[in-house]
């Protein structure tokens, strides 16, 4: 409320201050505390819609990497393209190579160092989990939109995209999260041993 305060109290001195008279050329009309706030807003919005558009890019390169990959053979252990994936190694390999970040292996470990989000307010490149295995975060996919998500199935099937409503994945599904960057979580997630799914 100060701060406030101090810019009201600055911008009406200088409305009862004179300032020392211009050249015609140079003179320019002072701006109203009006003016002030609405540059200051539009700047802010340029600032968020900027960032808004580098994320859209970003998740868009994620999801377009990711379906570059429909056909690809599931190996358990897999973690590449040439070898095969698995479900983890597939997530792992897209956000290494569209982010920059370096995911933990298991897909519970996934779970773990990411952000916890609800299912509503997923977003394309938001992780998806599923208990295939009887065990929570056993399985992992990364959501594309529309319900639907792109992962690596398991033995014998290949990279490709499901319906999360179908009964399969609707009864298994366990929860949503958003990879936020490369935080202390991630680090610490990092050092543990490393696992086959």
């Amino acid at each position: 409320m100060s701060r406030w305060f101090l810019t009201l109290l600055l911008t009406c001195s200088t409305s009862v201050f004179a300032a020392p008279e211009l050249a015609p050329a140079q003179a320019a009309a002072p701006l109203t505390w009006t003016e002030n706030v609405s540059g200051q807003l539009a700047d802010l919005g340029h600032s968020v819609a900027g960032q808004a558009h580098d994320v859209a890019h970003r998740t868009s390169d994620l999801v377009s990497t990711a379906m570059g990959f429909l056909g690809v053979p599931y190996r358990r252990g897999g973690t590449s393209a040439e070898t095969g994936f698995d479900c983890s190694g597939f997530v792992r390999n897209i956000f290494e190579q569209t982010r920059g970040l370096v995911l933990p292996r298991k897909a519970a470990d996934q779970a773990r160092s990411t952000e916890k989000i609800d299912k509503k307010d997923l977003q394309p490149g938001d992780l998806v989990f599923f208990n295939t295995m009887r065990r929570t975060f056993s399985h992992v996919g990364i959501y594309i939109g529309d319900g639907k998500f792109i992962h690596s199935p398991r033995s014998g099937l290949r990279v490709r995209v499901e319906d999360m409503q179908e009964s399969y994945w609707k009864k298994r599904f366990n929860g949503a999260r958003r990879v936020v960057g490369g935080g202390a979580d991630l680090a610490a997630a990092l050092t543990e041993t490393p696992a086959l799914r």
